[in-house]
């Protein structure tokens, strides 16, 4: 999400061209009659209803836990039970051909001018590719991927492991006042909706698999 607005705010001023795929994907039903209140902040249910998918710390040795130690970076997981048998592969395909993500290529498509093809997700999943839209592969090990995005400023991370998907973002901090690292007021002011998002994208690749 961070990405995406950073992304679409060079080419679009001030005004989110965001706007759209947030009302998209934030369509709700309200609690207690209140329909007034953005999806991040608690008062509605998303529509996609998450599945059992809970915020943890990132697993020791993984392709993301090397950011989470440094100073001034931020990361996240979110992991989600799945059925044995699931492959990397299956995850990443999962993942980036599902409808949520499909609106985030189509944004990347018209803001950024990165157009993506389910067929280069294939040729990503398989591991002939290194390369999607904005992103290229910065590692990868038979149960994890990490892909940078082009700024070098985000990155992704997809891991399968034993029954468990997860998904984890980093965030590359900039030299604010007197050099202290920070990640800036764009980030700080979309946090809450980043992770509703990241939520939202491993729900919908974990369901998608459970209907494949």
């Amino acid at each position: 999400m961070a990405r995406l607005f950073r992304l679409v705010r060079l080419r679009n001023g001030n005004r989110s061209a965001l706007a759209p795929l947030q009302e998209g994907i934030g369509s709700t039903r309200t609690v207690q009659g209140r329909d007034d209140c953005a999806p991040w902040r608690g008062h509605v249910l998303w529509q996609s209803a998450f599945m059992d998918i809970k915020e943890t710390s990132a697993p020791s040795g993984s392709l993301i836990a090397a950011y989470a130690a440094r100073d001034g970076y931020y990361t996240d997981c979110f992991e989600t039970p799945c059925e044995q048998g699931v492959t990397l592969p299956d995850f990443m395909n999962a993942f980036y051909t599902q409808f949520l993500f499909r609106a985030e290529r189509l944004v990347l498509r018209i803001a950024a001018r990165a157009p993506s093809t389910d067929s280069e997700v294939a040729a990503l999943a398989a591991g002939t590719s290194t390369r999607l839209a904005i992103w290229q592969v910065e590692d990868r090990r038979a149960d994890q991927v990490l892909l940078r995005e082009k700024s070098g400023r985000t990155a992704s991370w997809l891991q399968v492991d034993d029954g468990l998907l997860r998904f984890g973002s980093v965030v590359v901090p900039v030299a604010g006042r007197g050099g202290k690292p920070t990640l800036g007021p764009v980030f700080d002011s979309l946090m809450g909706a980043h992770k509703v998002y990241s939520r939202a994208l491993l729900s919908g690749a974990a369901r998608r698999l459970a209907r494949s």
